[in-house]
């Protein structure tokens, strides 16, 4: 951890003296910063142990959340960046000011500071500290009760994580991301291979002889209704969950806005998709092979991922696991911190001042905004575990007030010209209404699963936008405007990469399904990978030969 903070300093002294320096990294983020730091601000300690959860006490039906976002990392490279970096946008309230009006940019921004405040960074800054408190029992280890060493640790890990993010801006945040995520994926991979040892008594591939021939139902994604995700689903509003998460949400995006140029801001975002397409391997495997190793008779399935560690991880690595644990944690809650602040400075404190800030005013209201945030967070986090339906549901409802309208405002923004600032300001007051009568009143007679209303609520919020347009539409039709602040060039390889990242989201449906590793490989197993293989080929080639005819 001291390593990977004097790293991060040794980066970023003398970058953070001005506005771009400390919200947008100077816009010079390499592929391989952008890359690191969505992956470990996307994945925290509660997957972890929620992932490897699910799949112990179900299947890996919840892999659809992680391996379909790769989808929406192509419609981010292919649709959005390009068109947020020509802009030379800095936060998305901004593009949205640009395209509609100041009133939207106000709104959108009460929406994300509100979500961010009250729900999305005390969660990830709880989760992270429950994750501490169940690996290593730190209630015994400094003799205090439970609730004592919650609050303890909250406040030291979320001190912690604040520091990069105050101090260091977005380019401490992405380095620190980046070394953390090395960590990450050395857990990510030794886990499981030590975790099939154990199952097949110091051979790995005996534990793999294991989890494929016995209760293979364990490794179905194809989920059914009872299921925590519905394959079905993955068609409807998880799209639209993933496209908001991964194209609209500021402190998702933020890094991809500090790309040096489109080519490396595409080159980080599909890297990025490919190791989404991991996270079955490494971090749904050890929940199932914890269920072999345990069965079924664990207190809580959220039990089964710290049981593993403890078991399978040897002692001396206890540390190095600590590190990267609290790395994860880190990550989400300084990126949360640092857009939080970047919002409230552009978006807010900005506008107010009619844009006569100084640079160095800017920069000293940022940090005295991520203190206070930091703080706030630390008076609203213990309060979660007296939730009465736990953490995810709260985090669940509570980010459905605003990703739905928000991904469907950016998508008529940039898709039509003709639709004026009421329409998407009807449409949000609309979702909030609507939204809340059915999750709230009409939960008991509505019986549909609430990634299947998410698609609903969508086409009806770009039906009630489209309609507006149509009935007023706006006097002169938007006109986007280039900035061009970087180079536009898109990454030449971004075409044939995109389709394999897709074939391998194919790919990895078919290993886990009744096509593949249930019930034994199916004789459309081979043919179908094959076809996978021969239409990658196909894509490479030809991009190859046109690549050497332009030339």
């Amino acid at each position: 951890m001291a390593l990977v903070a004097y790293i991060s300093y040794r980066r970023t002294v003398g970058e953070v003296s001005t506005q771009d320096g400390y919200f947008l990294a100077g816009r010079g983020l390499s592929s391989v910063f952008i890359a690191g730091s969505l992956l470990l601000t996307n994945l925290s300690a509660a997957q972890l142990i929620g992932l490897n959860g699910s799949a112990y006490g179900y299947n890996l039906s919840s892999m659809g959340w992680e391996v379909t976002a790769a989808v929406s990392t192509v419609a981010m490279a292919f649709i959005f960046l390009p068109r947020y970096l020509a802009g030379a946008f800095t936060t998305l309230p901004q593009f949205l000011s640009d395209r509609f009006d100041e009133g939207l940019r106000r709104m959108t921004v009460v929406l994300f500071m509100v979500g961010y405040g009250l729900v999305t960074i005390p969660g990830v800054l709880y989760s992270g500290s429950i994750a501490v408190l169940q690996l290593f029992d730190v209630p015994s280890l400094i003799s205090v009760t439970y609730s004592q060493g919650l609050v303890i640790t909250i406040i030291i890990v979320g001190c912690i994580g604040a520091m990069y993010a105050i101090f260091g801006g977005l380019r401490a945040v992405a380095v620190s991301d980046t070394l953390n995520g090395i960590g990450l994926l050395v857990i990510g991979i030794l886990v499981p291979i030590l975790g099939l040892s154990a199952l097949g008594d110091g051979s790995a591939l005996a534990g793999i002889h294991i989890i494929t021939s016995s209760e293979t139902e364990k490794l179905n994604a194809i989920g059914s209704s009872n299921d925590p995700t519905p394959f079905g689903t993955l068609f409807t509003g998880m799209i639209f969950a993933n496209l908001f998460y991964w194209c609209t949400n500021q402190y998702v995006i933020q890094r991809t806005l500090a790309a040096k140029n489109l080519a490396e801001g595409q080159k980080g975002v599909l890297f990025s998709g490919f190791f989404k397409v991991l996270v079955p391997f490494l971090m749904m495997i050890p929940g199932v092979i914890a269920f072999h190793l345990y069965g079924s008779g664990m207190e809580s399935i959220d039990l089964a991922y710290p049981a593993l560690i403890r078991d399978v991880l040897p002692k001396y690595m206890a540390g190095f696991f600590l590190a990267v644990l609290l790395g994860a944690v880190f990550s989400s809650f300084n990126s949360l911190i640092n857009s939080a602040a970047t919002l409230f400075c552009l978006d807010i404190y900005s506008p107010w001042k009619n844009g006569s800030v100084s640079e160095v005013e800017m920069i000293r209201v940022a940090k005295i905004a991520s203190v206070l945030i930091a703080i706030f967070s630390f008076i609203v986090a213990p309060l979660l575990q007296y939730a009465p339906e736990g953490l995810w549901q709260v985090m669940r409802i509570f980010t459905g007030f605003y990703n739905i309208p928000v991904i469907a405002i950016v998508v008529v923004g940039l898709f039509t010209r003709h639709v004026p600032a009421l329409g998407p300001k009807i449409v949000i007051f609309f979702h909030i209404i609507a939204y809340s009568l059915l999750q709230f009143i009409f939960s008991d007679y509505v019986n549909i699963h609430f990634i299947h209303l998410y698609a609903i609520l969508f086409f009806s919020e770009v039906g009630i936008m489209l309609l507006v347009g149509y009935l007023l539409p706006r006097k002169i039709m938007w006109t986007f405007r280039k900035k061009e602040l970087v180079d536009l060039t898109p990454w030449k390889y971004a075409l044939p990469c995109a389709v394999s990242l897709l074939s391998c989201v194919v790919g990895v449906y078919l290993l886990f399904s009744p096509i593949g590793l249930v019930d034994g490989i199916s004789t459309y197993f081979a043919p179908l990978v094959a076809l996978l293989i021969v239409l990658n080929s196909l894509t490479w080639y030809r991009h190859a030969t046109n690549t050497e005819t332009v030339q």
